[in-house]
C-alpha cells in the first residue's frame, strides 16, 4: 500500500509492505508535472501497489487521482485526521502516517464520485456560481441606479421584462422620463404615475455607459446559464426518470433534482441507508457527549452544496399549502423556534431524497389533500421546465395517481 503527501509541486509516496508493516518503507519523492506523474504511475505499478491512501489538499489531489484511478484502489483522506504531534511533522513521515492510520481505521475518507458523476458535479457548481454572479450584479446595478436617483426596483422587477427594456433605453442614453415608462408591460403593478415617478432622476454620461457594460456582462451569464443548463440536461437524460421523481417533492424542482443527483448519483447507492446519507450530508443532529450527557446537537459539516439545496427546499415546502412538511413545521415550530425547525424539515427532505433514489419510490403527499385543478396546474409546471431542458416527457394518469407508496 502506498501513501501520498500531495503538494502543489512535490509528492512525497512511501510504499509498505502490507505483510511486514514493521520494516522501513520505500520512499520516493516526484514532481506534479504530468511526465513525473506517468514514472510515478509507473513505480507503483512496479512495487505491486494494490491501494494508494492520499491526503485532499485543495485541488491538487485531483491530477494525481485521474492518473492513477484506472489502476488500483483509492483513498482520499481529510486532511485534519492525519495530523502530526507538533514538532514532529515531516513530509514522508506525513505519508507513511497516512497508510498506518488507513490500517488502524483512524482516517475521515472522502466520498469521490465516478468520472460521468464529477462532470455534473462541475456543470451544476458551476452553474451555482453563475447565479450567485448574477445576484451580486443585480445588487451593483440598484447600487448605480440609487446613483442615478431612480428608483425602478422599488415598483417592478428590476430584471424582468419591462425592468430589461428600461435599462436598455436608459443605457442607450434616453433619459426622458415619460419615454422610459412607456416601455413598461401593461401586467406592471404599480401605476403609470408610480413608473413615471420612479424614472425621474439625473444620470450622468458615465453612468450610462457603467450600466450598458453590466448590461453585456448580464447577457454573457445569461447566456452561459443557458449552455450550461443544455450541458446537465444532456448529460442526466439516461436518468430523466429519477429527475422527474424528485421534482415531483414539495420544495423541490427540476433545478435542485439535478442538482441533487449530481451530488449523491443517480440512485445514491454510495449510502446503504437514508440515516447514512443524512450524516454525509449533515443534516442530522450532531452529538457531543461527555459523561453521559449530550453538551450540544449541532449538526456537523457535511456536503455544503447539498445543504444549502435541502436548506432552500425547506423553506419552500412549509410554504406549500397543506403539504405534509407545512404540517411538521408548524407542529415543530414552538419547541425549536424557526431555524430548528427549518433544519428539521431539511432532515426529512434528505430521507424522502434517499428513498426516491435508491428505492425507487414516488413521493406520495401525506398532508390534506390538493384538489385536482392544483395537481394539474403543478404537473403542467414540471412538464414545461422538463421540456425547456430537452426531456422526452408526457402527462400520464400514472403520474397523478398513487403508486409505489413510501413513508415519509
Amino acid at each position: 500500500m502506498a501513501g501520498i503527501d500531495v503538494h502543489k509541486k512535490v509528492l512525497m509516496v512511501v510504499v509498505i509492505e502490507t505483510t511486514s508493516p514493521e520494516e522501513k518503507p520505500e520512499r520516493r519523492r516526484f514532481t506534479t508535472l504530468p511526465g513525473d506523474l506517468s514514472r510515478l504511475s509507473s513505480w507503483l505499478r512496479a512495487q505491486d501497489v494494490q491501494e494508494t491512501v492520499m491526503e485532499s489538499t485543495a485541488q491538487y489531489w485531483r491530477s494525481v487521482w485521474l492518473e492513477l484511478e484506472p489502476h488500483m484502489l483509492l483513498h482520499l483522506a481529510h486532511a485534519f485526521s492525519n495530523r502530526a504531534p507538533r514538532g514532529r511533522k515531516h513530509d514522508f513521515k506525513d505519508a507513511e502516517r497516512l497508510v498506518r492510520r488507513l490500517f488502524a481505521d483512524e482516517l475521515i475518507l472522502s466520498f469521490v464520485p465516478n468520472g460521468e458523476q464529477r462532470i455534473w458535479r462541475n456543470l451544476t457548481r458551476m452553474k451555482m456560481q453563475l447565479t450567485r454572479d448574477r445576484i451580486r450584479l443585480q445588487s451593483q446595478m440598484e447600487c448605480l441606479l440609487e446613483e442615478m436617483r431612480i428608483k425602478l426596483s422599488s415598483v417592478t422587477d428590476l430584471l424582468g421584462a419591462s425592468g430589461l427594456r428600461i435599462l436598455r433605453a436608459l443605457a442607450a442614453g434616453e433619459t426622458e422620463a415619460k419615454r422610459l415608462a412607456a416601455l413598461g408591460d401593461n401586467r406592471l403593478k404599480c401605476t403609470e404615475e408610480q413608473l413615471l415617478d420612479a424614472l425621474t432622476g439625473s444620470s450622468q454620461p458615465m453612468h450610462r455607459e457603467m450600466l450598458a457594460l453590466q448590461l453585456e456582462r448580464l447577457q454573457l451569464i445569461d447566456t452561459q446559464i443557458a449552455k450550461l443548463n443544455n450541458l446537465i440536461a444532456q448529460g442526466m437524460k439516461p436518468h430523466q426518470e429519477a429527475v422527474m421523481r424528485l421534482a415531483e417533492v414539495p420544495g423541490l424542482g427540476v433545478d435542485s433534482a439535478q442538482q441533487i443527483i449530481a451530488e449523491v448519483g443517480a440512485q445514491a447507492g454510495t449510502f446503504s441507508s437514508a440515516a447514512e446519507l443524512t450524516s454525509w450530508v449533515g443534516t442530522c443532529p450532531g452529538k457531543d457527549e461527555s459523561a453521559e450527557q449530550n453538551h450540544s446537537s449541532r449538526s456537523a459539516k457535511g456536503n455544503k452544496y447539498l445543504r444549502r439545496v435541502l436548506n432552500q427546499a425547506a423553506h419552500a415546502a412549509v410554504k406549500k399549502r397543506g403539504s405534509y412538511f407545512q404540517v411538521v413545521f408548524r407542529r415543530l415550530l414552538p419547541r425549536l423556534g424557526y431555524q430548528s425547525a427549518i433544519w428539521a424539515i431539511a432532515h426529512r427532505l434528505c430521507r424522502v431524497v434517499w428513498k426516491i433514489l435508491h428505492e425507487g419510490a414516488r413521493f406520495i403527499e401525506k398532508g390534506s389533500q390538493p384538489d385536482a385543478q392544483t395537481k394539474k396546474k403543478r404537473a403542467r409546471m414540471l412538464l414545461q421546465a422538463l421540456r425547456r431542458l430537452g426531456y422526452d416527457v408526457a402527462i400520464t394518469a400514472t403520474h397523478l395517481a398513487t403508486q409505489n407508496a413510501m413513508q415519509v
